[in-house]
């Protein structure tokens, strides 16, 4: 029995060392923070808050009767060879393009070239989003299209919130000295200064908030999520999406978000958009709130007015128990039917706007042996 009690106690107390010493789980916004918080209609009671009702409860039994099923191994919910990708060179990069374009990088991490200037969106270029890799499933592929060490200079990096699928502390470690400036939602500046870096280079907004960065418009729009990176800190920063403005192309980024009556305010405020970025993986009917089905995704992207979107939050990691094709599967076919143009690239291609955006080929399925290859340039 003392040895039972024993390993209990050290097991709470590494946990308890490992939460409160680990610079992964970031800071909290002070005081100060706080106290200009409560002034808004989406805070309240030391949390932010969505818009409109939304079901964050899952009690514990249900959480129980949820593991194994999670944990369940199933070969449906990873793929089973490797993925496409196309490889990008540094000289690529650093070139001042006119036309605007965008990599992706799997999931929701993006590089934006736009009116000269070079943004990364969530950039979580990590193997396992978790704060330790023991607690969480490894990326689906081996190499990203460029090494974070090769990337050019960057203008801005582009947050909507503090999961660790969307900020990684260790790739923000990697891009803190390469970055001139970083824009987030209320509260998520806690993290970043704890990371070193100075506050003159932080820039935190609140929903429906402007501001005016090297020339193009950056505006903080809602979504229908949550925040937290710790045991206790749930809603304590906010979350959101994002508008893009350039001088000829407007982009919208949707963040995680259920769906909700924010997207056609969106659409009418800031539409009709050239590109969208929607998030479409990682659903379940339980969290259904906070994460949209792929029908649902499609219907998000015909409300903010949209040229034509790519579904996103998907095809790098496992986060939920469907399998990992679902959802570009299920979204083209809505998209279709709905008459909403849609467009599924491959990890690394650039994303060349004023071009014709059209799927090459469904490179989410298994290859027959023939035409296994990985494509080294596009």
């Amino acid at each position: 029995m003392i040895t039972i009690i024993s390993i209990i106690l050290l097991v709470a107390i590494s946990a308890a060392l490992f939460v409160n010493l680990s610079p992964q789980f970031g800071s909290n916004p002070s005081k100060e923070r706080l106290l200009q918080y409560e002034k808004l209609d989406y805070y309240e009671d030391g949390k932010f808050s969505n818009l409109m009702p939304t079901n964050m409860d899952m009690n514990f039994t249900e959480a129980i009767k949820m593991l194994p099923e999670f944990f369940k191994n199933d070969p449906t919910r990873r793929p089973d060879f490797d993925l496409p990708l196309v490889h990008r060179d540094s000289l690529e990069l650093v070139t001042k393009e006119q036309t605007t374009r965008l990599v992706w990088f799997g999931h929701s991490t993006f590089l934006l070239q736009i009116d000269g200037k070079t943004i990364l969106i969530d950039p979580m270029f990590g193997d396992v989003p978790a704060p330790n890799p023991l607690l969480g499933r490894k990326r689906y592929s081996n190499q990203l299209p460029i090494a974070i060490e090769k990337l050019p200079q960057i203008d801005m990096i582009i947050m909507s919130h503090d999961h660790y699928d969307h900020l990684d502390y260790g790739s923000i470690r990697k891009l803190k000295d390469k970055t001139n400036a970083f824009y987030m939602p209320l509260g998520m500046g806690a993290h970043f200064e704890e990371w070193g870096i100075d506050a003159s280079r932080i820039h935190e907004l609140g929903w429906w908030d402007e501001i005016q960065a090297e020339g193009l418009l950056l505006a903080l729009t809602p979504a229908r999520h949550f925040s937290g990176r710790g045991l206790n800190n749930r809603f304590s920063t906010l979350w959101g999406s994002w508008v893009v403005r350039g001088e000829s192309d407007n982009i919208y980024f949707s963040g995680d978000s259920g769906y909700g009556s924010h997207f056609k305010q969106i659409g009418e405020k800031y539409g009709p958009f050239d590109f969208a970025m929607m998030e479409c993986g990682q659903y379940n009917e339980r969290w259904k709130d906070i994460h949209m089905a792929p029908e649902e995704t499609a219907q998000a992207a015909k409300d903010i007015n949209t040229k034509v979107f790519m579904p996103i939050h998907w095809a790098a990691f496992t986060l939920a128990m469907h399998s990992w094709t679902d959802p570009v599967e299920r979204v083209i076919a809505k998209a279709e039917e709905i008459n909403q143009p849609i467009f599924v690239p491959e990890i690394g291609e650039f994303i060349e706007l004023g071009k014709n955006l059209v799927t090459k080929r469904q490179w989410w399925l298994k290859p027959s042996p023939a035409s296994n290859q990985m494509i080294s340039k596009q």
